[in-house]
C-alpha cells in the first residue's frame, strides 16, 4: 500500500510539470522526424526497425537518468526525513520506480503513435508486447539509476551517466542494426543487455512473437529486472539503515 501511495505522490508531482514529459522524449522524437525519413529511404531498415530502437533510446534517456531526481532529494534532506518514517525501504524505491515506469509508458506510447503517422506499420499485438517489454526495462533501468545516484558523488552522477549511456545506446544497435558493424564491434555489442532488448522489440514489431530473438530478449530483460531491483533495494536499505 505504501508503495502505491508514494507512487501516486510522485506521479502527481510529475504531472504538474507536463513540459518535463515532453522534453524528456524530445530527442527520440527529433530522431524520428529528422533521421527517420533518411533511414527508411536508405535501404538500411524500415520504420519497424527504427522505432523500436528509438524506444530503447527513450528508455535509456528517461528511466536511465531518473536517479538525477534523487540526487536533489538527498542534497536537500528529503531522504533523511523519509528515513525516520515506518515506510519500508522497498516501498521507498518502488514508489519512485513505478512513477518512472508510468512516465516512460506515456512517452513511449506517444512515440509509437508518431511512428504510425510517419509510416510505421507494426501489428497492434506486437506494439503492445513491445510496450510491456519497455515497462520491464523501465523498472530495471530506474532501479539501477537510483542505486548509482546514491553511490556516486552527487556532482558526478549526471556527467558519468551521460557518458556511459551514449556508448550503451550505440552498442545496442538502436540507431543502426549491428549487422552492419565490423566483427569486433558486433562481439562487444553482444556483451550488453540492450542489444537483446532491441532485437526482441524489433521481432515483436515484425510479428515474430515466438522467434529466438523475442524469447532471448524477454529472458534477458527479466534477468535485468531482477538484478536492477535487487541492486536498488540493497542500496536503499544501506542508505536508510
Amino acid at each position: 500500500m505504501n508503495t502505491f501511495v508514494l507512487a501516486r505522490h510522485y506521479i502527481r508531482e510529475t504531472m504538474r510539470n507536463k513540459a518535463g514529459l515532453i522534453f524528456g522524449a524530445l530527442q527520440p522524437v527529433l530522431f524520428l522526424a529528422l533521421f527517420g525519413p533518411l533511414f527508411a529511404r536508405s535501404g538500411v531498415g524500415s520504420w519497424e526497425v527504427l522505432v523500436p530502437g528509438l524506444l530503447i533510446q527513450l528508455g535509456l534517456l528517461s528511466a536511465g537518468m531518473s536517479g538525477f531526481g534523487i540526487v536533489f532529494d538527498q542534497r536537500f534532506g528529503v531522504l533523511e526525513r523519509l528515513r525516520v518514517t515506518p515506510v519500508s525501504r522497498m516501498s521507498l524505491l518502488l514508489g519512485r520506480v513505478l512513477k518512472d515506469a508510468l512516465v516512460l509508458m506515456i512517452q513511449a506510447t506517444g512515440l509509437v503513435l508518431l511512428g504510425y503517422a510517419f509510416g510505421l506499420r507494426a501489428p497492434v499485438l506486437g506494439v503492445l508486447l513491445g510496450l510491456v517489454l519497455m515497462l520491464l526495462l523501465a523498472v530495471s533501468l530506474s532501479s539501477l539509476s537510483y542505486a548509482l545516484a546514491l553511490t556516486l558523488n552527487q556532482d558526478l552522477f549526471a556527467p558519468i551517466m551521460s557518458t556511459v549511456l551514449v556508448p550503451l545506446l550505440l552498442l545496442s544497435g538502436a540507431l543502426l542494426p549491428m549487422s552492419l558493424a565490423p566483427g569486433w564491434l558486433d562481439v562487444l555489442s553482444r556483451l550488453t543487455p540492450f542489444r537483446y532488448v532491441v532485437e526482441a522489440l524489433r521481432a515483436f514489431f515484425a510479428g515474430a512473437y515466438t522467434s529466438t530473438a523475442a524469447l532471448v530478449g524477454v529472458g534477458v530483460t527479466l534477468l535485468f529486472v531482477l538484478a536492477g531491483v535487487a541492486a536498488g533495494t540493497r542500496r536503499f536499505q544501506r542508505e536508510n539503515a
